[in-house]
C-alpha cells in the first residue's frame, strides 16, 4: 500500500483509508527519528496480572515472547479524548487561486488530522469523541472506543469537508466553555482552530482555555494556520482584494501597504496565545497546513506518554 507523505493529499474522498495511510507512514517514520523506541506497540494487549482469569491470555503471543498478555476488548479504555474542530468559515482558507498546489485547506487538514488521531486512539482501545463548532456547537458526541463509533465520526468529518459554508462566524470561547462542562472529567482535549474569534475578544478565548484546565482536562491546542500567508503575509507586491471569509467584507489594497503592521499584530496575538497556554499548562502546537501531519501525531504521543507516567 502506498504511504502518504506530508503533502501527498489530493483527494479526500476516502477519509478512513487516508487516515490509515497517514498513521502507517507516521509509525514507519518514527523508527528513523529521535522517537525511535517510543512505544508504538498499540495496546491490543495488556500484561497479565497474577491472580486474574487465564481465559483471555493470548497463548500465541506467549509462545513467541514467553510473556503472558491478556487480550483487550472494546469496552476497556485507558483514556478519553475529545477532538474539537473549529468549522467557522475562516477555516476554509486557502481557497480558489491561492490553493492551486493541492495542499488541504485548514478545515480539510484538521479533519484528516482528527481522523488519523482517531485511528491511533482506536488502535490503543482508547475512547474518543468529536465536537464541531462555529458560532455554536454543531456536533458533540460522547467518547467511545468501538469501530462503529469511529466510522460514525468519520461520516461527520466527511460531511464537514464536503459541505463548505461561507459567512459562518466563530464563537470559540462560548463553544469551549460548553464543551468543558459537557465532557468527562480528566479527558484529553485536542483543539484544532485558527483561534480567530469573531469580534477579536481575545480575553474570552483565554478564559475558555482556562476553563478547560480548571475542569482537570489535559489540553493540546493545535493552532491551525497557513503560516506563509496568515502569519508571515507572503503575498506578491501587487493589488489584491482581501475578503473576510466570515463576514464577506472586502478591502482592496497593495500587500506591502499593510504587511509590517499585519505581521506585527498577528505576532502579538500569537505570542499572547502561547503565553496563556504556558500559564495554563496547555500544550501549544503550531499546526502549519504546509508542514504535514507528523507534528500532530508526535504531539499526541508525547502527551499520551506524559499522562501514563
Amino acid at each position: 500500500m502506498r504511504l502518504l507523505d506530508n503533502f501527498d493529499v489530493r483527494d479526500l474522498g476516502n477519509l478512513e483509508l487516508l487516515a490509515k495511510q497517514v498513521v502507517e507512514g507516521f509509525i514507519i517514520g518514527l523508527h528513523k527519528s529521535p522517537f525511535h523506541g517510543f512505544s508504538v506497540e498499540f495496546a491490543e494487549h495488556r500484561l497479565y496480572n497474577q491472580g486474574e482469569s487465564t481465559k483471555d491470555i493470548d497463548w500465541k503471543v506467549y509462545a513467541r515472547s514467553d510473556k503472558m498478555f491478556v487480550k483487550k476488548f472494546e469496552e476497556e479504555t485507558n483514556l478519553r479524548c475529545q477532538i474539537v474542530i473549529d468549522a467557522s468559515s475562516s477555516m476554509y482558507f486557502p481557497e480558489g487561486q491561492l490553493n492551486k498546489s493541492g495542499i488541504p485547506n485548514k478545515l480539510q487538514f484538521s479533519s484528516l488530522a482528527a481522523a488519523a488521531l482517531m485511528n491511533l486512539l482506536k488502535k490503543q482501545r482508547d475512547a474518543f469523541g468529536i465536537s464541531i463548532f462555529d458560532s455554536e456547537v454543531r456536533q458533540h458526541t460522547k467518547a467511545k472506543s468501538s469501530t462503529s463509533h469511529y466510522r460514525l465520526l468519520l461520516t461527520y468529518l466527511d460531511k464537514l469537508i464536503n459541505n463548505p459554508e461561507k459567512n459562518k462566524t466563530t464563537s470559540a470561547a462560548d463553544a469551549l466553555h460548553q464543551i468543558a462542562d459537557s465532557i468527562h472529567k480528566r479527558s484529553m482535549v485536542m483543539i484544532f482552530s485558527d483561534m480567530f474569534e469573531h469580534g477579536g475578544d481575545n480575553e474570552a478565548i483565554f478564559s475558555a482555555l482556562q476553563h478547560l484546565k480548571h475542569n482537570k482536562h489535559e489540553v493540546v491546542l493545535f493552532h491551525v494556520t497557513d503560516k506563509s500567508k496568515e502569519l508571515e503575509f507572503e503575498f506578491e507586491n501587487r493589488p489584491y482584494i482581501f475578503v473576510d471569509m466570515e463576514s464577506g467584507e472586502e478591502v482592496k489594497l497593495q500587500s506591502n501597504q499593510v504587511k509590517d503592521y499585519y505581521v506585527e499584530q498577528v505576532k502579538k496575538f500569537t505570542d499572547q496565545l502561547k503565553m496563556k497556554c504556558l500559564q495554563y499548562r496547555i500544550d501549544f502546537v503550531e499546526a502549519d497546513i504546509n508542514a504535514g501531519y507528523r507534528p500532530i501525531l508526535q504531539s499526541y504521543l508525547v502527551k499520551r506518554g506524559k499522562m501514563n507516567r
